[in-house]
Formats: C-alpha cells, structure tokens, sequence
C-alpha cells in the first residue's frame, strides 16, 4: 500500500483535522487562529498539525514572528483518485447486478407465462 495515500487518510480519519484543514480553505491561519474555534490547548492543536504535516496537508510558514499555516491540498488528489476508483468499481458492479436482476425477472415471468 502506498504509504503517502496512508498517511493522507490517517490524517483525514479524525474530525478535528478535517475541521482544520476546511478552516484552511479560507486562507492561512497562525495557531492560536486555529485553537480559538476547537476549544483545544494550542499543544493539542499543534499534535493535529504534526499529522496533518506529516501527511504533507499543510506546511508552516514563517512571517516575521508570525508561523502560519498553509493548505496544501494535492496529497488530497491521490485520495481522491484512489476513493474513485472503487466508485467506479461498485458503480460497474451494481450495473452488472442490475442485468442479473432483469435476467432473473425476465425468466421468472417467462417460466410463470409458460
């Protein structure tokens, strides 16, 4: 298995990170930005941002005194490209399904018109 796309979705498994990360959306954040709407310690925070890190989601900057946090959404095309895959997977499967199930229909009614 691919270990970057693992580390994507371990990232992506916890609902605070996905909070942050939407958060991130609207543009770089600092920190204690980021605690204010969790209601965590800025340690904590800073835990959620080493995994979001590690995962290459988000890098940290450095302005002046000032450390911001910046999205970095590519990582999230190869999950997606994974996870759309077996969309297409389950979409072709359930198509197959659907004949079986109007073959099966079809015979039925055949045989009960016999």
């Amino acid at each position: 298995m691919n270990t970057e796309l693992d580390q994507v979705f371990a990232a992506l498994s916890d609902p605070t990170r996905r909070a942050i990360l939407e958060r991130l959306t609207v543009g770089d954040a600092t920190v204690n930005e980021l605690v204010a709407p969790f209601g965590l310690s800025q340690p904590a925070i800073s835990k959620h941002l080493k995994v979001l890190e590690a995962a290459g989601l988000v890098s940290r900057g450095r302005i002046a005194q000032s450390r911001p946090v910046h999205l970095n959404a590519t990582p999230l095309a190869g999950a997606a490209q994974w996870i759309d895959d077996y969309r297409r997977f389950w979409e072709e499967s359930l198509d197959q399904l659907e004949v079986y199930v109007g073959e099966l229909r079809r015979n039925e009614q055949g045989a009960a018109n016999e």
